[in-house]
């Protein structure tokens, strides 16, 4: 709600004395006032006898008395949206955590430090500001202005604010009050600072009514990703959260989406993703879509990606027939998605690899059992496949071996032969707490011969998967961090068709996945140096780690459990051939509200500029005189035809409103000012929005580096607006826009052929080219081109004039790199001249051009100037940006110049004819 004060009392007084003031003029004699003061006389009504007080018309009365009362207000110094707040007189200590937590509004944030710290310089007071997220320092107050730099310089960090304890021994003043725009969490040692601020003066409290979300690592549960966010509890909230990583250009984007549902006052919620792993390996990274912050990302790390697996089969004296070899199936459906380890078994483990695979083998030496147990224990999955060899050995028959999930019993079992117990028997459906649970069975999948497991009170809780009759298929056994798997069957198509299926291959799949924790523990860091590849700022948004040194793997493990701090930021650490990512939100971060001591007064953060309305007041003040003195001459009779003229002109030299004109109207003018860049309305509010935060970024570099100097972007109607008025159009392509009417393409064929240029932009990456056949935005363009004029055209050569006509450009990436750009095609005759770099191509204005690289967001900025969307991957992702600036300004001063670049390739035939 608006607030009103006055910055002097004249209200008050002004007020009180209009009234007596015109009571005592009115019981004046009118005479004498006509007499001594006819002004006077004539602003009363009394300047005739015939012409009494009672005769003056109401409305002339109301407007003097509007005038009076507008500059009596005025001269009190009204302002809109004061900040009422005590001013104070000593010193005043303003505190921002300056964590992840604060980045979801720390514009906001800024915004009213610096307000606190307007108002504090008005009442002379000293001031200091910390950051809690810095290495507690000594504070030293200063005078207000000393601060407004240091402040806007501040940036939100990425990771919790860290040594309340030792800032509060460092706050050593004697008497002052506090101001503490908090994140609204509870931070360890958090109230040792905050007793020390009590005790000092005053607090408020600056808190933000914005929820805080943190995205914890990803999880893995029977071969699917499973992401948690976490945040306050509070009102239900839906939130989707998307894993990105390069497509097969090397083009950052969106991979997949998941929903995110929080109940009512639930503090958690989860998503799965079930990708493939071609797709899963591709993951870089997750995050909350909307949330700008580190805490709502999280980055992905070798957990993701191929697993390192060895196979190793038992002997065979079938050489030359590769399809009866235990292990071909094996290989065959692992290569595509792993990293297979050759060797003997001696020489795998020293390698570690996330799963060794023993196909048919039954007897291992002591040293080689000694050293799988050892693996196994420290998160080692072995997976076993029986085989003859297995159901003739005594292995497990009498007691349990520790590399074997349950005993064996001897023989085994032969289904569907002559000495058969039956017919062969398909599979059980998978139980819920089956890794496999969720697989569609195919009906043609079946077992013929199989290992028997012993009966053992362990044995249902050990079974994963099962036959029709109940027989366990597959078991499993727990032994320290890792565990024992097997499969009951050959790993060849010799005791079942499983092999032959597509079941296998996601069997596979499951039980690899699982093999790796999620994050690795310090006594599998320690010993190592990593070294930072990616680090993320206090947004989420990855940045090169340019030279900053290795941290030792004791240090980096620490840091998994604690989070991360100033000397050691959220990011991607690497060392040999293995990945780390130290996120700032771990498994075991709690989201928890901050509390207040009583006494504490909390306040939100929002900041409504305060606005003066003393000039808006007197300028009132003074139109309405200039009217009244009009009114009263026009009244008395003494403004006759003459006068009735220049009181019409006066009238209209008087403010106005312009919006009186028609919309039309104004829209040409405000397109006629000057070069005015304009993009075509889509119906889609959002795609809007950028196509003009995108051309105003443009706009803005034009103005920045070439002596174009665009006015602000406008958007167009085809229905409606006239094309004539701007050289240029930007039209996003969306799937759903409306095709154009017969009226809108006849507008549209007019200006192509008059000098005009569209930029179509399908904004898909060029994933499926020009032609757009399997993208709906493609498809798009194709129905709206079906009406166009559109000339033949080529992808852009290198030597178009589009390439040099500002600056010298051989790619023309926008948010995507890469992809084609279509234009006019040149003419097929055209030669390049003997020691000139360019064929004469294209000596007039593409109409058309056109591609995929999503342009307008990579130029769009917000009002402060700051890009609005990320572009590629750390500084190389800014390269891009700029390249794509380049491109823009390339393509305005092609249509502004025309074949002025082509012209100067002819430079030296030029002077040639002048004779110089």
């Amino acid at each position: 709600m608006s607030a009103l004060a006055f910055t002097t009392p004249w209200l008050l007084w002004g007020l009180i004395a209009l009234p007596i003031l015109w009571l005592l003029l009115r019981a004046i004699p009118p005479a004498p006032i006509r007499r001594r003061f006819p002004a006077v006389a004539l602003l009363l009504g009394l300047a005739d006898e015939d012409r009494q007080a009672d005769k003056t018309p109401w409305w002339l009365l109301l407007l003097r008395a509007l005038a009076v009362a507008a500059a009596i207000i005025g001269f009190a110094g009204p302002i809109l949206n004061p900040e009422n707040r005590a001013s104070g007189s000593g010193p005043l200590l303003i505190v921002l955590d300056g964590g992840w937590a604060d980045a979801r509004d720390w514009t906001g944030r800024l915004d009213k430090a610096s307000t606190l710290l307007t108002d504090a310089g008005r009442a002379g007071r000293t001031v200091a500001v910390i950051r809690l997220t810095d290495l507690p320092q000594p504070v030293e107050f200063q005078n207000a202005d000393a601060w407004a730099s240091r402040l806007a310089a501040m940036e939100p960090q990425p990771f919790a604010p860290q040594g309340y304890a030792d800032w509060a021994k460092i706050l050593t003043a004697d008497n002052f009050d506090s101001y503490w725009l908090s994140d609204g969490l509870d931070h360890p040692g958090r109230d040792a600072l905050l007793k020390t601020l009590q005790s000092k003066g005053s607090l408020t409290a600056f808190l933000s009514p914005r929820p805080v979300f943190a995205l914890r690592p990803a999880a893995f549960e029977d071969g699917k990703i499973i992401l948690t966010a976490a945040r306050l509890p509070g009102d239900p909230a839906d939130l989707d959260v998307i894993a990105r990583g390069p497509d097969p250009s090397g083009i950052d984007r969106e991979l997949a989406r998941a929903p995110l549902h929080f109940d009512a006052n639930a503090p958690e919620a989860k998503a799965t993703l079930d990708l493939p792993p071609e797709l899963r390996n591709r993951v870089n990274r997750f995050e909350l879509l909307g949330q700008r912050s580190a805490g709502s990302v999280s980055l992905s790390d070798d957990s993701l990606k191929r697993r390192k697996i060895s196979v190793i089969g038992g002997t065979t004296d079938r050489e030359g027939l590769p399809l009866l070899q235990p292990t071909y199936y094996l290989r065959q459906a692992l290569t595509p998605v792993a990293d297979l380890v050759e060797g003997g078994l001696s020489d795998v483990i020293p390698a570690n690899p996330d799963v060794i695979i023993l196909a048919d083998v039954a007897k291992l030496t002591p040293v080689e059992a000694d050293s799988l147990l050892e693996w196994i224990n420290k998160g080692g999955l072995l997976l076993r496949f029986a085989g003859p060899r297995l159901a003739a050995s005594e292995l497990s028959r009498v007691e349990e071996d520790p590399l074997m999930p349950v005993r064996l019993r001897e023989g085994g079992r032969s289904v569907g032969g002559a000495m058969s117990w039956g017919e062969p028997k398909t599979l059980a459906p998978f139980p819920e707490d089956s890794p496999f649970h969720g697989l569609a069975i195919p009906e043609d999948v079946t077992v013929s011969q199989q290992v028997l497991a012993q009966p053992d009170p362990d044995l249902a809780s050990r079974t994963i998967a099962a036959l029709a009759d109940g027989t366990p298929l597959v078991t499993r056994k727990e032994i320290g961090a890792g565990q024992v798997v097997l499969v009951h069957v050959t790993a060849n198509a010799e005791w079942s068709s499983l092999p032959l299926s597509g079941l296998f291959v996601q069997i596979l799949e499951r039980l690899a996945v699982s093999t790796k924790p999620a994050q690795p523990n310090a006594q599998d860091l320690a010993g190592l140096t990593w070294v930072p590849q990616k680090i993320m700022d206090g947004y989420g948004v990855e940045r090169d780690a340019g030279e900053i040194a290795g941290v030792p793997g004791e240090t980096l493990g620490k840091a998994m459990a604690s989070g991360p701090g100033p000397n050691l930021p959220a990011g991607l650490y690497a060392s040999t051939d293995r990945k780390v990512a130290l996120n700032v939100i771990s498994a075991k971060t709690q989201i928890t509200a901050a509390t207040w001591p009583a006494g504490t007064s909390i306040e939100g953060i929002e900041t409504v500029k305060a606005q003066a309305l003393k000039g808006i007041l007197l300028t009132a003040a003074m139109i309405a005189l200039a009217l009244d003195v009009l009114a009263a001459l026009w009244v008395s009779g003494r403004i006759g035809g003459l006068g009735r003229t220049a009181t019409i002109l006066l009238a209209l030299m008087l403010p106005h409103d312009a919006r009186a004109q028609t919309p039309d109207d104004i829209k040409a003018i405000e397109a006629t000012r000057g070069v005015v860049l304009a993009y075509v309305q889509t119906g889609d509010a959002a795609m809007d929005q950028i196509s003009e935060a995108g051309l105003r970024g443009l706009s803005d570099q034009l103005w920045l580096r070439t002596a174009v100097e665009p006015e602000a972007p406008m958007s167009i109607d085809l229905e409606k607006d006239e094309l004539a008025f701007y050289p240029f159009l930007y039209w996003p392509i969306t799937p759903n826009q409306p095709i154009p009417s017969t009226s809108a393409y006849a507008k549209l064929n007019r200006f192509l052929r008059t000098g005009g240029m569209i930029l179509f932009d399908t904004r898909d990456g060029d994933i499926a080219g020009y032609s757009g056949d399997t993208t709906p935005e493609g498809q798009t363009l194709q129905l709206i081109a079906s009406g166009l004029d559109v000339p033949p055209l080529e992808p852009m050569p290198k030597d178009h004039v589009l390439t040099r006509s500002f600056y010298l450009l051989q790619d023309f990436p926008g948010r995507y790199a890469g992809g084609a750009v279509w234009v006019e095609a040149s003419d097929p005759t055209a030669e390049q001249t003997e020691g000139m770099p360019f064929r004469n191509l294209n000596d007039g204005v593409t109409p058309v051009i056109i591609g995929s690289a999503d342009w307008a967001s990579a130029w769009a900025t917000d009002p402060d100037g700051v890009p609005m969307f990320p572009v590629g991957r750390g500084y190389a992702g800014e390269d891009q940006r700029e390249i794509s600036y380049r491109f823009g300004i390339n393509v305005i001063m092609h249509v502004l110049t025309g074949n002025y670049k082509s012209d100067q390739v002819h430079v030296p035939a030029l002077l040639e004819r002048l004779g110089e």
